[in-house]
């Protein structure tokens, strides 16, 4: 029983990690679109 409610309390704060980082307005996923965004720019401004 111990090991199982330890393993769920890990378990949420794997989720809780994941969710504070990923996620949000300054988290990775939002960080990547606006630098992808932004190459996409700079190569749409490349002349060839």
């Amino acid at each position: 029983m111990r090991a199982i409610l330890m393993m769920l309390l890990l378990i949420v704060t794997a989720i809780v990690i994941y969710t504070s980082v990923a996620e949000g307005d300054d988290g990775l996923n939002e960080g990547i679109a606006r630098t992808g965004g932004a190459m996409g720019e700079y190569i749409k401004g490349m002349s060839p």
